[in-house]
């Protein structure tokens, strides 16, 4: 595959640098200064990161224990779970799985296992048994690191996998990092272009795809992160590290940088707050509502929480609109709201907000990331299109994923021959270069910054035996985004009713997929190849709210 990313584009013919749109080749160039690479081609992630200089002292902070992890005790730490984890015969090309809450040892499984050109692949905590028992079916893991509390799930899902507890006695982490190294042990020679991470991104079908995200990748991610954000910040950790947004800024990117890390086990409003207050927090990465939590709350917190360290609030997982973002704004003067837009096939960034100045262009998810080019093309006739045209974004970046696991046939369907990833999203590019997102071609549902595939809920529905037939849209709500609603036929003499539906979705699936609106239809609208059309019970839905 030839690709080719971003670079000098000074010379070429036709560029108009006020909005990156080159008319030689139909594409949109970063108006970023290029980001760097490894001439080696041999290197794994974890030696790159902890290569990078700086003058951080503190890297981890546990925010409900307190406890405290310098940037050598943290090396040390990955270096010696590294050994222990080679030693049980963990080898390149493996894949192990970690199911745990944000934790200050999540970095250390996670840099540990791609040092070793091992696979780290990571898994929702409050998916059910039935969910990670997919996971785990897909990737085949030699090893699991999770928790006392959640190791239930992981034994339902498979009897004979190796489990360590990160929280545990015998067998735990806490020993692992206790073991004073050894012999050395053999190297095996990892490359840039090696898969390091699998992580799972909901499908349109319903079936969930591992997203191969490679070592190039991911140091592309930290040279991207150093652009947007320098040396050695405080942040508060909130988001889910299991996710791209997590794992990218959390595992990798900001600990090659001399960040300190606040890490807390999951959300919560006041902890979070109290933690911004005590560790003297700069910045913060939010989902969306979260970000509106804190503006329905801003009177109680200003008054409350000591947030005078804060200057910047990073905003990814969903778009934010204009109208929360400027409200936010008037209620931390003293904060500016960076937007971002990206996707797990991206590993996490495509377009992103680095200034001030630029968080003023409002509706839009920034510029191009360093180093990534982009066309958009008419979904329908294939024309690639201009300035300000609304189609599908495509992109082309070193952070581009090697493919889906063990799936060629989805692979070959979302990057063509020469590198272009489809998004899947309707986007234009303005006179100045900023990327606006109008809507998604797929039809994914984005509940809380995690991704829903309706066909997924919809084919839980018609396995009950009282439904005829169903289909799954999104419902837009202030807090959340959206949330999954479902439109439901009865099968005659039925009188199913909208809680017992929910329940029964409830019963299988993990919260943010859970039915939260049902309505009644006499038959689903479908074209006359049978698929459902969404955007006439999207209309639906309107003329009845």
């Amino acid at each position: 595959m030839a690709v080719r990313h971003g670079g000098d584009v000074a010379g070429t013919l036709g560029l108009d640098r006020k909005s990156g749109f080159c008319k030689s080749t139909s594409i949109f160039y970063s108006k970023r200064e290029p980001i760097s690479l490894p001439p080696n081609q041999s290197l794994d992630v974890t030696t790159f990161i902890s290569s990078q200089p700086h003058r951080g002292t503190t890297a981890f902070v546990d925010a409900v224990t307190g406890r405290h992890l310098s940037f050598p005790e943290f090396w040390l730490r990955v270096e010696r779970v590294t050994a222990c984890i080679y030693a049980l015969g963990v080898r390149k090309g493996n894949v192990v799985i970690i199911l745990s809450p944000n934790s200050i040892f999540f970095p250390i499984v996670s840099l540990s296992v791609m040092s070793l050109g091992a696979i780290i692949t990571t898994a929702n905590p409050i998916s059910t048994s039935g969910e990670i028992s997919k996971q785990i079916e897909d990737s085949n893991p030699v090893l699991a690191f999770t928790t006392r509390q959640l190791v239930s799930k992981l034994t339902t899902a498979n009897l004979n996998l190796p489990v360590v507890l990160m929280d545990g006695e015998t067998w735990s982490l806490e020993a692992m990092m206790e073991t004073e190294l050894s012999e050395s042990r053999v190297k095996h020679r990892v490359e840039l272009d090696d898969t390091a991470a699998l992580l799972y991104s909901s499908g349109t079908t319903g079936k969930s795809k591992g997203v191969m995200i490679t070592h190039r990748n991911l140091i592309a991610l930290v040279q991207a992160t150093r652009a947007r954000y320098g040396l050695e910040q405080r942040t508060v950790c909130t988001i889910p590290m299991y996710h791209i947004f997590g794992f990218g800024s959390f595992t990798t990117g900001l600990i090659a940088l001399g960040w300190t890390i606040v890490v807390l086990p999951k959300f919560d409003m006041a902890q979070l707050l109290t933690a911004v207050e005590i560790h003297r927090s700069s910045y913060l990465s939010l989902v969306p509502p979260i970000v509106v939590a804190m503006l329905n709350g801003a009177k109680e917190i200003n008054s409350k929480y000591d947030l005078s360290s804060l200057h910047t609030v990073v905003a990814g997982g969903a778009p934010l609109s204009r109208e929360v973002t400027e409200k936010f704004v008037e209620s931390f003067p003293k904060v500016k709201v960076l937007q971002g837009y990206g996707l797990t096939e991206s590993t996490a960034i495509s377009a992103s907000m680095f200034t001030k100045e630029e968080t003023e262009r409002y509706g839009s998810s920034g510029l191009l990331a360093p180093s990534v080019e982009g066309k958009i093309v008419d979904p329908d006739s294939g024309r690639v299109l201009g300035v300000g045209q609304t189609g599908e974004l495509w992109m082309r970046s070193p952070t581009v994923m090697k493919g889906y696991f063990k799936n060629e046939e989805a692979t070959a369907a979302s990057i063509d021959s020469e590198g272009w990833l489809k998004t899947g999203d309707l986007c234009y590019i303005d006179s100045d270069g900023f990327v606006f997102v109008v809507d998604r071609l797929k039809e994914l549902i984005k509940c809380n910054g995690y991704q829903v595939a309706p066909a997924e809920l919809e084919a839980l529905l018609l396995a009950h035996p009282e439904i005829a037939d169903a289909a799954v849209i999104p419902i837009a709500d202030v807090k959340a985004g959206e949330y999954p609603m479902a439109y439901i036929v009865r099968k005659a003499g039925s009188n199913l009713s909208e809680s017992e539906i929910m329940d029964f979705v409830a019963k299988q699936v993990a919260p943010y997929k859970r039915i939260r609106k049902v309505s009644f239809l006499a038959s689903i609208p479908k074209n006359p190849s049978g698929k459902i059309l969404r955007r006439e019970l999207k209309k639906l839905t309107t003329s009845k709210l």
